[in-house]
């Protein structure tokens, strides 16, 4: 019979042992803590050939979030599937920019452009409960399972709109634009690397040199904004230099840039300043 420590030593020098052991914990639904604690515990036949199944499509590159249905995401759980972009720690720093320029009880409208499984969207509306969040995606299986993850975490302040970028909005302006669009040009060799062989093109490509749908949101975004409304969103590691000159062109001032962990520019935006006409 197999044992949690005979597992966890049987796929060590296979995978990386945070992997296995976040599977194991899916398979037996328990906590790390369980694991350590009982080393010697018996896993039934199914629970093996469960474990056994899943660390084989890992070992083949199959994401763990897509094995497991779930990703945590600043302090939420969501569910993700294969439709979506598997939220990343990265991004957190988005989230964290966004909910410093927005008081706590301050009642606005905030636009989510491209929200996937609705981490970003969610996460703000979860924090900033006097927020009303407009999410929007062209995939309507992302768009589904965006409403599960709103639902399942209790968040109502929230619309779920089917739209490509900005086409389904009319005349409706909001105080805050959010996007975390793709922005990995086509023929980055990335994409044949780690967890992107599975994630959505969709989500990750974006033409020419990765900036086709940051052209489109910042150049478009002035006719969705309040005078003194802000957009903010995250791009590559290489292209700060290229989203401030696009903010410039399109007439945002107060340029803002944040930096993650390695000092590398990842979320630019700025304020809109005039009344687009």
């Amino acid at each position: 019979m197999a044992t949690i420590a005979g597992e966890l030593r049987r796929w060590t020098d296979k995978l990386e042992r945070l992997d296995i052991s976040w599977l194991l914990q899916h398979v037996l639904d328990v906590n790390a803590a369980f694991l350590v604690a009982h080393p010697d515990y018996l896993l039934t036949a199914e629970q093996t050939q469960a474990f056994h199944e899943l660390m084989t499509k890992r070992a083949a590159g199959v994401p763990v979030a897509y094995l497991t249905g779930k990703q945590g995401f600043y302090d939420l759980i969501f569910e993700v599937t294969s439709d979506v972009l598997i939220p990343r720690p990265e991004t957190e720093l988005l989230i964290e920019t966004v909910l410093a320029m927005i008081p706590v009880n301050h009642p606005c409208n905030i636009l989510d452009l491209g929200t996937g499984s609705g981490a970003i969207a969610i996460t703000i509306a979860r924090h900033r409960p006097h927020v009303h969040v407009f999410a929007l995606d062209i995939s309507i299986n992302a768009l589904l399972l965006a409403r599960r993850n709103a639902g399942r975490l209790s968040v109502s302040n929230i619309d779920f709109v089917a739209s490509n970028w900005y086409a389904a909005l009319g005349a409706i302006r909001f105080d805050g634009i959010v996007a975390n669009p793709p922005y990995i040009a086509s023929a980055d060799p990335h994409l044949q690397q780690g967890d992107l062989r599975f994630e959505p093109m969709l989500a990750l490509v974006a033409e020419h040199d990765g900036l086709s749908c940051l052209r489109k949101i910042i150049s478009q975004a002035p006719q969705f904004l309040h005078q003194g409304g802000w957009l903010l969103f995250e791009h590559g590691y290489d292209q700060a230099a290229a989203c401030r000159q696009l903010l410039t062109a399109a007439g945002f001032t107060e340029l803002i840039r944040q930096s993650d962990f390695a000092q590398i520019d990842r979320v630019s935006g700025g304020y809109c300043q005039s009344i687009f006409r």
